[in-house]
């Protein structure tokens, strides 16, 4: 297959992969030169023309949905045997690969990866289409961080015309909803419900039901009780455990109704996850009859029952439609007779005057080509894209070979993808916003993300300041990077410490203050005296720190004293026979073991009286002894506390 070319087109490159009914190729497509993921079914089912049929309406339905976490289908066609379809080519792996890369994963990210599967069955489900098997296998992870849902619609022409893939059923079966294990109608809870087995394997590294043959999976679905993740995994919040069980309750009732309601609880649980999200339904309705447990060979009559009951009524179908093709041909013929006459315009080089030749429309204005067929009642169908190396308004491919001849009035019909142009984003505002939210935004919208930091004196530490380019641009396309300029508050300078030794507290405070810093811890820890000095500080003098730094004093206690001045004098200085007396005074601090002198010599009575400086430690107390011609004459106690109002004076 590798250097074929399908579509005069696509050239395939080489195979990247296989799945229960196709092989997968790298291919490169010549007329955009870009790379595509081509899927070619396998030869098993090319024969299958019901199974074909499917397969090119459910790949034509997905390729109209076009959403940033869905792999875009760009063409379906048929070339000789060759049944493909060109895709979106993703350079990456697939979910299940990075669950076992893993052994399981943290729950946020969990539920960051929920959200976009979830925005895709959300984007699926409003255009009616049912993906059908939801499993880690069809979840695409790029080297972006991107989430991809592949496969799309496919699911229906599978499940409804390849019962017998045991293959791939093995791998499916795992996540299938008990609807889909009991061959019941299927429906979009049944997406979500294989939504939440995925986010449990993903916080628990396991399913919750497993066994040898799909049959006994698909029992488990039907009959048991899954144990709840957070048994498994004792770190998930009780609000992510919540939607996993509430997502795969097995009565439909009890499930998420809609993805939307599952998406909002998903980004609920972000901000809140030990809020409770279940709410069991109390079903009054006939209850769903428990199966007992049957063999393989019970389960497998009565799936070719229902083979054999399909069967019949397809026959039935198909003999209606081909009678009613007869009737058209009869009714077709007798107008053909009736006006055979009648000259028709020859088309486009058509071989005769009443058919016309479809042309390659590919390249054309598609409002132009559209008047054009209209006008021979051909319905033009569109399908709109976005197209980077496209033009508005150019059609980039259609569903109708050139070359096939069109019968005049004949009610045929065409489809056309039509471009868009460029797809460009408007950047959201963001500012202020805490910088993850910002993420998650920006990724929702399909852009990229770079987070740098930058000094704010007004943005709040880890939010928005600004974006580039900024809020409101619509110049970005999916995968262009948008740059996050998150806030890490106001930019810190730095600063020499001063040198405080021999300081008091409130002269260190005014130099700290200085230097754009502040004074830290005390000690003694008891009351330092506003007079006592620093011995010691940390950080130490002509250290660089940053401003706003506590720096913590160390005082010396033994220099926290205050120094009053006395008044001595002499009562009665007539009892003195001399004109001068030997005058002595001597004093006794608490904090020392010896007594200090303080005046020792003869001083003149008319000198009196005499104003001496004592120290008194700070806390403390200092005794004072008065001799005057060598007798006592005065002894008292000077306390620190009587004169704690004259410290810092």
């Amino acid at each position: 297959m590798e250097g074929r070319i399908l579509g005069n087109r696509y050239e395939i490159i080489k195979k990247i992969g296989d799945g229960g009914m196709a092989h997968v190729y790298k291919a490169k497509c010549r007329l955009l030169n870009r790379y595509v993921a081509v899927k070619i079914l396998k030869s098993e089912f090319i024969h299958d023309q019901e199974f074909v049929k499917r397969f090119r309406i459910e790949g034509q339905a997905a390729a109209s949905l076009s959403h940033p976490n869905i792999v875009s289908i760009y063409d379906v066609g048929k070339e000789d045997d060759i049944h493909y379809i060109v895709m979106e080519y993703i350079d990456g792996i697939t979910l299940k690969e990075y669950i076992a890369s893993r052994g399981r994963l943290d729950w946020e990210e969990a539920v960051r990866i929920a959200i976009q599967i979830c925005s895709a069955i959300e984007h699926a489900h409003k255009n009616y289409i049912i993906h059908r098997d939801i499993k880690p296998q069809n979840i695409m992870m790029t080297v972006d961080g991107m989430v991809k849902v592949t496969d799309f619609g496919i699911a229906r022409a599978v499940t409804s015309s390849t019962i017998t893939m045991v293959g791939n059923t093995m791998g499916s079966v795992h996540y299938f909803s008990p609807e889909q294990a009991r061959g019941g109608y299927v429906d979009q809870q049944s997406d979500l419900y294989s939504l939440g087995i995925v986010i449990y394997e993903m916080v628990t590294g396991q399913c919750p039901f497993n066994g040898d043959a799909p049959v006994a999976v698909a029992l488990q679905h039907i009959q048991n009780a899954p144990t709840p993740p957070i048994k498994l995994n004792s770190s998930i919040p009780i609000g992510v455990n919540d939607i996993i069980m509430k997502a795969i309750e097995k009565n439909t009732k009890n499930r998420y109704q809609t993805a939307t309601q599952m998406l909002s609880d998903l980004y609920k649980v972000l901000k809140q996850p030990d809020l409770h999200f279940r709410n069991v339904v109390d079903d009054t309705s006939p209850k769903t009859i428990r199966l007992t447990a049957i063999g393989d060979t019970e389960l497998q009559e009565r799936e070719e029952s229902d083979i054999s009951n399909r069967k019949a009524k397809r026959k039935r179908r198909d003999r209606t439609i081909l009678s009613a093709i007869l009737v058209s041909i009869i009714i077709i013929s007798v107008f053909v007779v009736i006006g055979y006459k009648i000259v028709l315009p020859e088309i486009y080089t058509g071989t005769s005057s009443n058919t016309i030749k479809v042309q390659d429309y590919v390249g054309r204005n598609f409002y132009e080509v559209k008047e054009e067929l209209e006008k021979y009642n051909i319905r033009v169908i569109d399908h709109w894209e976005y197209n980077e190396e496209v033009k508005k308004d150019v059609i980039v491919s259609q569903s109708v070979l050139p070359g096939v001849e069109f019968i005049i009035d004949g009610y045929n019909q065409i489809e056309f993808r039509v471009s868009m142009g460029p797809e460009r984003i408007t950047i959201p505002d963001v500012e202020n916003m805490e910088y993850r939210e910002a993420e998650r935004q920006l990724l929702y919208l399909g852009l990229k993300t770079k987070v740098l930091e930058e000094y704010s004196d007004t943005i709040p530490v880890n939010h928005v300041i600004r974006t580039d380019p900024s809020k409101g641009t619509s110049e970005s396309a999916p995968g262009d990077e948008v740059i996050i300029y998150k806030s890490i508050g106001p930019k810190i300078e730095q600063t020499t410490v001063p040198d405080l030794t021999g300081m008091t507290l409130a002269e260190a405070t005014a130099e700290l203050e200085k230097h754009k810093l502040k004074v830290g811890a005390l000690s003694p820890d008891d009351e330092v005296s506003k007079i006592a000095t620093i011995k010691e500080h940390f950080p130490k003098a002509g250290e660089v720190v940053d401003e706003g730094t506590a720096v913590a004093l160390v005082f010396d206690m033994a220099t926290a004293q205050i120094t009053i001045t006395h008044e001595f004098d002499l009562s009665n200085p007539d009892d003195y026979e001399r004109d001068s007396v030997k005058f002595l005074v001597e004093i006794k601090q608490s904090n020392q073991k010896n007594a200090e002198m303080l005046i020792n010599k003869r001083v003149s009575k008319d000198e009196f009286p005499i104003f001496l400086e004592i120290p008194i430690p700070a806390n403390g107390y200092t005794d004072v002894l008065v001799l005057v011609d060598n007798k006592p004459y005065d002894r008292f106690r000077l306390n620190f506390s009587d004169y704690k109002d004259r410290v810092g004076q």
